[in-house]
């Protein structure tokens, strides 16, 4: 059993958090790939049954041993309805009318979300003032990013979708802040595998019952490499190394992924699909960074002894 309060040296918190964004970045688009020919449910059960059989065979190579924790059975179906079936699924099925930008900035709602959660359930993670200031900056960084998209919630094909998309950060943040409160002494494999799997037998009747007409033999390749890249990279590295990073640092600091994300999306449309980049966008990043900085270097309240 790992230790209760386990320790990384800064360079591997560092590491790690800079992996998630630059995997999670593109996860975005490659979702808007995959839904070219895969229905949204179908994909989200795929990727899902995919990432957790992946990481249930790395769990029996490793003999690590499920279910042994305390709470460890609990936060399975915390995570695996509220991360994976619920999160996921209010994505997959959102992103085929809202734009990828416009929900980089309604999925930034999540170190929101998070910030007051642990605030409310978390004692050691008491918000101050400054690092709520930081987390809002940050956010107003995001929006700015992508504030051009917000014209296209004029449609009324995009209103509704929206609205439920924020849904996703919604319960991502309840399954990161549970995780804080009663995972520390459950192994990173084990939150990232079990829970995955649930996730997509939840979803697999829905998908079942909605997109029975769908034709696996007339999809091109590019959604099925999609769909791999999601699974392997977009869920099984990133949800073990994220787990991991929750665990040794706080829910608040790992929720501030979800704000540099949305940065490395841009990126990566100005470098690799010749995207303009205005100076609306620069002003946003820089607050990005500004506000992530800002709450980082405030930490959070202690309790008294």
């Amino acid at each position: 059993m790992e230790p209760s309060n386990p320790t990384a040296p800064r360079w591997a918190i560092g590491f790690v958090f800079l992996l998630l964004t630059l995997v999670w970045g593109t996860t975005w688009g490659a979702i808007r790939v995959s839904l070219v020919a895969i229905p949204p449910f179908t994909g989200v059960v795929l990727r899902f049954a995919i990432s957790g059989g992946l990481l249930l065979g790395v769990v029996l190579l490793a003999r690590i041993r499920l279910g042994r924790a305390g709470h460890e059975r609990r936060l399975w179906a915390v995570n695996g309805l509220c991360t994976f079936a619920g999160s996921y699924g209010v994505v997959y099925w959102a992103e085929q009318w809202v734009p990828s930008g416009l929900a980089s900035v309604l999925f930034a709602t999540f170190p929101l979300f998070v910030a007051l959660l642990a605030h409310l359930w978390i004692p050691e993670e008491r918000l101050s003032g400054r690092r709520f200031a930081g987390i809002l900056v940050g956010f107003a960084g995001v929006a700015l990013l992508f504030s051009e998209d917000f014209g296209r919630l004029a449609s009324p094909e995009a209103l509704l979708p929206a609205t439920v998309f924020l849904l996703s950060p919604f319960l991502s943040a309840v399954g990161a802040v549970a995780t804080r409160k009663w995972g520390r002494e459950v192994p990173a494999l084990s939150l990232a595998s079990v829970p995955s799997l649930l996730g997509a037998a939840a979803l697999a009747p829905l998908a079942r019952l909605l997109e029975r007409e769908w034709d696996p033999g007339a999809v091109p390749a590019g959604p099925w490499l999609a769909l791999l890249y999601l699974a392997l990279a977009g869920t099984a590295l990133t949800f073990t190394l994220y787990y991991w990073l929750i665990r040794r640092t706080s829910a608040q600091f790992a929720g501030l992924v979800g704000y540099s994300v949305p940065v490395v999306a841009v990126a990566v449309g100005a470098l690799a699909l010749d995207e303009a980049v205005t100076p609306r966008m620069l002003a946003g990043g820089a607050l990005v960074l500004a506000g992530v900085a800002l709450a980082l270097r405030s930490g959070t309240r202690r309790p008294r002894s």
